[in-house]
């Protein structure tokens, strides 16, 4: 699947899967492309070529537009109306709403129901969003970097209630997000894009588990020659000593100290790596027979 913008591609090849119920994090940097894949999900556009299906079906479907939530940075809400108007506006456009839930992730927050939209606080708003998008009862839900705007308390207020909804409700999660240290104890899946291009996707503990950070000495210039038989992912020489990332092809020497990479220290290799060929584990490739993306 592609979608391109005049002579520039957004997107590219961005051919994978993400497994229902899963929470999964998209993350590459600015202009990588999660805002368009995101909105091709949510159908406020078209591919330019190739096709994406939500549980099996078209996102212009009826059945997936009634499966789909998409909450965007901007979190559209209207600053003259109040919550239960907000709420009620909801309703009047989603047959299937279910006023208890919205009401509740409001209630959650001590948010009076009469309180204006304009007067809330950045992280009440956003938890008026969301109430707006749970109402909906979504199986799928899209969120483009919502709480980026956010303190890290009322972050972590704000993921708590969220996780509570998808694990009662079992709903699949994609999110598009910069924040990698946070989102390590909340997501299982990832799929990580730049330039335009999936360079991960999977299960986030398989993906680690396929990596591995050797520190060693290398006093010599350029790449040592037994690494040169593993993938590289990135490299970094402080004086003598080497550190790097790799993909191991087999056995790697004794002369290396190995570790299993962190999340972040992973995403941070990637982000500015290029030119490594991308990996998509067994539950990322296409072929399944509900796929989300």
């Amino acid at each position: 699947m592609g979608r391109r913008f005049r002579r520039n591609w957004a997107l590219r090849d961005c051919d994978f899967r993400v497994p229902a119920g899963r929470i999964c994090a998209l993350v590459g940097p600015n202009g990588a492309g999660k805002t368009t894949l995101l909105s091709l999900a949510a159908d406020l556009m078209d591919p330019t070529c190739g096709q994406l299906r939500i549980f099996g079906d078209s996102p212009k479907s009826p059945a997936s537009r009634s499966r789909v939530a998409f909450l965007g940075q901007r979190k559209p809400l209207y600053p003259g109306f109040t919550v239960e108007e907000m709420l009620r506006t909801g309703r009047e456009l989603n047959p299937g709403w279910d006023q208890a839930r919205a009401e509740r992730l409001v209630r959650q927050g001590d948010i009076p129901l009469h309180a204006g939209v304009g007067s809330l606080s950045g992280g009440q708003r956003t938890r008026v969003a969301l109430a707006l998008a749970f109402g909906k009862r979504p199986r799928l839900l899209l969120l483009d970097e919502p709480m980026s705007d956010l303190d890290p308390l009322v972050r972590h207020e704000i993921t708590g209630a969220l996780m509570s909804e998808v694990a009662e409700h079992g709903t699949t999660v994609l999110m598009a997000t910069h924040l990698v240290s946070e989102m390590e104890n909340v997501c299982d899946y990832l799929v990580t894009v730049t330039g335009g291009q999936v360079r991960l996707a999977g299960d986030v503990d398989t993906i680690l588990a396929s990596h591995t950070l050797l520190v060693g000495h290398h006093a010599g210039e350029g790449l040592p020659a037994d690494l040169a038989l593993h993938t590289v992912v990135s490299r970094d020489t402080t004086g003598s000593q080497l550190t790097a990332l790799i993909r191991p092809r087999g056995p790697v020497a004794d002369q290396w100290v190995q570790h299993e990479p962190s999340l972040e220290e992973l995403l941070i290799a990637y982000l500015g790596a290029s030119g490594v060929p991308p990996l998509l584990t067994p539950s990322a490739r296409l072929g399944a027979s509900q796929d989300v993306a």
